[in-house]
């Protein structure tokens, strides 16, 4: 290389043209285009499976997908921090083998029917409070409602961030059974309205939910980021509540807020629990219980059932699945009260296992959105249904008439 190479090399003007040649590149359309691109692009042509094709609950996903906001996707599928928890709530079930009968049964045999808490039920599958449904479909509350009791009167527990009011909700399924969740508020008076307005709009149990303590969900942090929105995982929408609303920017939150606090969070007192039974007319249900000594903690200060739960992940990060939790649970309460088993169920098979660990019904979250946002009404009731007889076509396999039939010597446990 001569000299007037290696000047030229070295020369600041030569510098100051590369500075404005990246500057333009960067102000570019196409450059800004590429740094833009919209994570879900409008295809050409697109054809969605109709809702008589659908075969399993999995394959209502993408059509929730392509039919919700992203905000409203992100909400319902996103969970805490690393999201693995929510991984693990799948894989568990993935470590308990069914044992197939040597004399399996007829499935036209299987009565699956149960009471609990005064409920008759001809599955024992219930529809959990999930937050929000009229961002899923315009029907809402209303259309899950009519879903659940047009297959076979599945109890819904109305959630406690509805999109619709209850007095709207509670009539909208003549014969139903409706229930309804209740976030603690530390005032007493606030709380005693709240569970009037519910059990004065016909909702005969209350279902306490404690686990929603702390959440930060990092994959929706990261969509914000990106130009989508952000927050601590936040309901789009809805009524009051520290769910309610879209979350505000890291930069404007202050003090413990900023370190995953939500204001109204982790205060909750079992001397709590005593004064809202005072208020609870009918049997009160305490969810989000995922160790044994909280099980007997919940009897001992009035529940009449538990929910075993980790609210699908949402909660905190890094803990154990629902299903490794529960048969200590299970052995703990020694059929004091009955237990009921939430947290990543997609199959009749997650349902057989759960039951065969113990606990005496299950409830859906996720996969009940997924039909109503897939078809509206008629494809929640399609999911429900679907895992009604998934269900049965199981305990059929594995030789079970009765629900009483499904124990722990049906299945082989293989927890990591």
């Amino acid at each position: 290389m001569g000299d007037i190479e290696r000047s030229w090399l070295t020369n600041p003007s030569r510098r100051a043209a590369i500075a404005r040649v990246a500057g333009l590149m960067a102000a570019s359309p196409i450059a800004s285009a590429a740094a833009q691109i919209d994570p879900r692009p409008m295809g050409e042509h697109r054809r969605a499976l109709s809702l008589a094709e659908m075969q399993s609950a999995f394959d209502f996903e993408p059509l929730f997908f392509g039919n919700v906001s992203q905000s409203v996707y992100d909400y319902t599928g996103h969970a805490d921090g690393s999201e693995w928890t929510l991984r693990r709530n799948r894989q568990a079930f993935g470590w308990v083998d069914i044992l197939a009968a040597r004399n399996p049964v007829p499935a036209s045999q299987v009565d699956l029917s149960s009471t609990i808490l005064g409920y008759n039920s001809k599955f024992p599958i219930w529809m959990a409070p999930t937050a929000q449904m009229v961002a899923l479909n315009p029907d809402g509350e209303m259309g899950m409602f009519r879903a659940c009791t047009a297959a076979s009167n599945t109890l819904m527990i109305l959630s406690a961030n509805t999109g619709t009011q209850v007095e709207q909700v509670a009539p909208a399924s003549p014969g139903g059974t409706l229930w309804a969740q209740y976030y603690p508020q530390e005032n007493l008076t606030t709380t005693q309205a709240s569970i009037d307005r519910l059990q004065n709009a016909g909702c005969q149990s209350i279902t306490v939910t404690i686990d929603q303590t702390a959440s930060y969900y990092e994959r929706t942090l990261q969509d914000r980021n990106l130009g989508g929105r952000g927050g601590r995982g936040a309901a789009p929408g809805g009524r009051g509540g520290a769910a309610a609303g879209p979350a505000p920017a890291p930069a404007a939150l202050t003090g413990a807020a900023r370190y995953r606090i939500g204001a109204g969070r982790i205060w909750y007192t079992w001397q709590y629990i005593d004064a809202v039974r005072k208020m609870v007319k009918g049997p009160m249900i305490i969810k989000g219980i995922d160790q044994p000594e909280d099980a007997l903690l919940a009897i001992q200060h009035g529940a009449d059932s538990i929910v075993v739960s980790n609210h699908g992940g949402r909660s905190m990060d890094y803990g154990a699945s629902t299903l490794e939790n529960l048969p200590a649970i299970v052995a703990a309460v020694n059929g004091k009260v009955p237990i009921l088993f939430d947290s990543g169920i997609r199959r009749g098979s997650d349902i057989f296992k759960a039951l065969a660990l113990g606990a005496n019904g299950v409830c859906l979250g996720r996969a009940a959105r997924w039909g109503l946002a897939a078809f509206g009404q008629a494809g929640a009731q399609r999911i429900i249904e679907m895992l009604q007889q998934e269900l049965v076509q199981t305990a059929a396999a594995a030789g079970c008439a009765k629900l009483s039939d499904i124990n722990r010597s049906k299945i082989k446990v293989n927890f990591v």
